[in-house]
């Protein structure tokens, strides 16, 4: 009986970032989910946030297995050429493993699975650095929302603001962010304290693969070459 791919020795001793045998360990787990689930996904992801995402894989806890590792790990998981795939098909999984991606194995129907992802959204706060979406801008004068003790944090924020009869006051108009531009750490918590929720966690599928076909999901990703794999 030919040897299975799955239980070829990986050596990854040129990488030092992460001990050796967390990397052997994730390889191994990788390909005994290519054995276990029916069908393997490649999704990538923007505004992550860490407790929205625990939930949703709690969600497929009892059907599905996620994977956050090192990409070039995953990729020597399961193949980066057809010459040393672990299964006919998975190297192309591994072009598509870069930037911020992740793999789902699944026993789940495929339907379930795109309709799952498509309808995941979580609007969250906005962090430093992020592209405001609109322009917020605070008109002079007092600003009730906020209470009195609030004053002094607020300045620091680069309000100019003032207590009045223990109210407090914007002393002139005040842009916290510009449409297209990043957040600062200043615009970012401001944001926050007006409740303004300028990010939203979602996820999109890229890829799916099964024994039985391949199948891309995002527009203008088909074109990928071997060039594309990152080199381990």
């Amino acid at each position: 009986m030919p040897k299975s791919k799955r239980d070829r020795k990986v050596t990854l001793s040129k990488t030092r970032k992460k001990g050796r045998e967390y990397k052997e360990s994730l390889v191994n787990l990788i390909r005994q989910s290519v054995e276990d689930y029916n069908s393997l996904y490649v999704f990538t992801f923007e505004n992550m946030r860490n407790l929205k995402f625990k939930e949703f894989r709690e969600r497929l806890k009892s059907s599905s297995r996620f994977f956050l590792g090192t990409k070039k790990v995953m990729q020597v998981s399961l193949g980066r050429s057809a010459s040393d795939e672990i299964r006919p098909g998975l190297h192309k999984v591994s072009k598509f493993l870069h930037g911020d991606t992740a793999l789902l194995f699944t026993n789940l129907p495929k339907e379930e699975v795109v309709r799952m992802f498509n309808e995941f959204e979580e609007p969250d706060f906005a962090r430093t650095g992020s592209i405001a979406s609109e322009k917020v801008e605070l008109n002079e004068g007092p600003l009730e929302q906020f209470t009195h003790e609030m004053e002094p944090f607020l300045r620091k924020q680069g309000m100019p603001v003032r207590l009045n009869k223990g109210v407090v006051e914007l002393v002139s108009d005040f842009v916290v962010c510009e449409e297209g531009k990043p957040l600062s750490p200043e615009s970012a918590q401001i944001l926050r304290l007006l409740g303004i929720k300028m990010a939203t966690f979602r996820l999109h599928l890229l890829c799916r693969w099964s024994p039985e076909d391949f199948e891309v999901y995002e527009e203008g990703l088909e074109g990928i070459n071997d060039s594309d794999v990152e080199s381990a």
